[in-house]
């Protein structure tokens, strides 16, 4: 049985980002873990959480699947705390030994003293901004991927050693015609395809 950790990154703004949307996709990724077999776990940045409890989740994970909503290009600032205590908690127990240098041997290189070489991550994302703002050069993010545009987060895995599955992103969040159906369709295939 392979063990799936899912972090809720989401931050509250009264009458601007609830939650809801996050939890729905929450909440469809717990029904298809539990049906397919996984343990799950659960992990909540908007809450008094326990570094020490959080970092043994992190152990015991094959896989994290990390929801939250891009603010401001970003993470919201909880997420990021969140990310800054846990990741910079794990040092030489869970999540990296150090940054990967050697004064002894030039061929090791920044970025590769990870402990989490054995887990795979997946990034789940909500935006408002549409689909047609990336890989596009007259866009508004340059012509940067989706992945390119959430550098920040990816390097952050990367650098403990984790393994990047494909990224999921719903658009548009505030259009009166989403069809959260077809999203969460959309979101259950790149789910088959990551973790089955």
């Amino acid at each position: 049985m392979k063990n799936v950790l899912i972090i809720n990154g989401h931050q509250k703004y009264e009458e601007i980002a609830e939650g809801k949307l996050t939890q729905t996709f929450i909440n469809k990724a717990q029904s298809f873990f539990e049906n397919n077999n996984f343990e799950v776990k659960h992990s909540i940045v908007e809450s008094d959480y326990n570094i020490k409890e959080e970092l043994e989740k992190f152990k015991w994970a094959d896989y994290i699947l990390f929801q939250y909503p891009v603010y401001w290009m970003g993470v919201p600032w909880l997420t990021k705390k969140y990310m800054d205590e846990i990741f910079s908690g794990g040092n030489k127990t869970v999540t990296f030994i150090n940054d990967g240098r050697s004064r002894s041997d030039s061929s090791k290189k920044y970025g590769s003293g990870g402990l989490m070489t054995d887990k795979k991550y997946m990034l789940s994302l909500t935006y408002n901004c549409p689909s047609s703002e990336f890989s596009n050069k007259d866009g508004f993010f340059d012509g940067l991927s989706l992945d390119e545009a959430n550098i920040a987060v990816h390097k952050t895995f990367q650098f403990c050693g984790a393994k990047p599955l494909e990224t999921y992103a719903i658009h548009d969040i505030f259009k009166t015609d989403l069809d959260i159906n077809s999203e969460l369709k959309k979101f259950e295939d790149i789910l088959i395809k990551n973790f089955l």
